[in-house]
């Protein structure tokens, strides 16, 4: 099909009808049609909520998915990596080459979602990796948010980290109960730049991060433990939002101790949110908010309620875009900048949410 032969509505609508890997692959025809693409479709491409590049395992190469604000859809895959031919056999016909960001890539197309695939990846992943990345950027928007999102660090915490414009990462990690790797563990995290989510999942292990470990400096952390042992999130946590599962707990000093060095402005001066949930064992709210020194609001007023957009959502699509609500008659103040920090305690869940107000803004949301 000739697509010039149509006028620019038709050939438009011709494009709007294509997924993300057919325009893609449709680019490199020319640069006429890459700079039509781009034009017709600018205000599809700016509904982009991320380009992800996502590890199954720790060794395996990325897929690539375009993620929208409710759907997504698959644009590339790495995974299926062609045999290095006997020189003896004929060149497969299955296989073509497209001159990448000035890189020539071997692709073919994957039979089971019908996108291209990168052939030989492991010959040269670093400048094949990049000269993609660059492409997307290009067509996509340089603005893009990108995602490089590794799943299950189980064994091998040696691995490929790509040095690319634009882009965060997230790290999945499940450690066992007899984990001694700490220090392997640090020297991967020291690879990354900072992290953007680290989702964890710890036994009964008693090794605990270094202090100034990148894991704590990530911007948003999920973690679910068995005990609250491991690490000890609320003490050394600086990102932004954090949320922690514990199926056994019973120490509310920890959370007496973490709200108050928030009052204090000693620590987590980036905090905006925490949900901290035990599945067994009691959170003691009057003792909690009375070492707090908690304030509250008059019970005939409706409080106002505090969401922030999640840094970033281990479920991604179809998923709420912000925090669960926090409304809630208590609230404490920093006595460094006299802000607001929502405080809701319920049978065994705390939610604690910054406010970017002070006190006396505050409290005239409810005026």
């Amino acid at each position: 099909m000739k697509l010039s032969k149509y006028t620019y509505v038709i050939q438009k609508e011709i494009l709007d009808n294509m997924e993300c890997a057919q325009l893609f692959l449709l680019s490199f025809v020319s640069n006429n049609m890459k700079k039509f693409i781009k034009s017709s479709q600018m205000k599809r491409f700016e509904s982009i909520r991320s380009i992800e590049y996502r590890c199954h395992h720790i060794s395996n190469p990325p897929f690539v998915n375009i993620t929208f604000e409710d759907s997504f859809e698959s644009i590339m895959d790495f995974l299926n990596i062609i045999k290095k031919r006997n020189k003896k056999k004929k060149r497969r016909n299955d296989i073509f080459q497209l001159n990448v960001s000035g890189k020539m890539i071997e692709f073919q197309m994957c039979k089971y979602n019908h996108v291209p695939k990168v052939c030989d990846y492991d010959r040269d992943k670093e400048s094949v990796t990049e000269s993609i990345h660059n492409y997307f950027l290009d067509i996509f928007g340089s603005s893009t948010n990108c995602i490089w999102r590794v799943n299950k660090i189980e064994e091998d915490f040696i691995t490929f980290v790509p040095k690319l414009n634009n882009v965060s990462f997230c790290v999945d990690l499940r450690l066992d109960e007899e984990f001694t790797e700490m220090a392997i563990l640090e020297t991967f995290f020291f690879s990354f730049p900072i992290l953007k989510s680290v989702r964890l999942e710890a036994a009964l292990t008693t090794e605990l991060f270094n202090p100034e470990s990148k894991f704590y400096q990530a911007e948003s952390i999920c973690v679910n433990q068995f005990q609250h042992t491991f690490p000890n999130v609320l003490r050394h946590f600086q990102g932004r939002q954090a949320i922690v599962n514990c199926t056994q707990w019973g120490a509310s000093e920890d959370l007496i101790e973490f709200v108050n060095r928030w009052k204090s402005g000693e620590a987590f001066q980036k905090l905006e949110y925490l949900y901290f949930k035990s599945w067994d064992g009691e959170i003691l709210e009057n003792q909690i908010l009375n070492e707090i020194e908690a304030k509250y609001i008059d019970s005939t007023k409706q409080p106002p309620t505090h969401s922030v957009p999640k840094i970033y959502d281990w479920h991604r699509v179809h998923a709420e875009p912000n925090t669960d609500p926090i409304i809630s008659h208590t609230y404490v103040v920093r006595a460094t900048d006299n802000h607001v920090a929502s405080i809701l305690i319920q049978e065994r869940t705390i939610s604690f949410g910054v406010w970017n107000k002070t006190e006396e803004e505050f409290l005239r949301l409810m005026d």
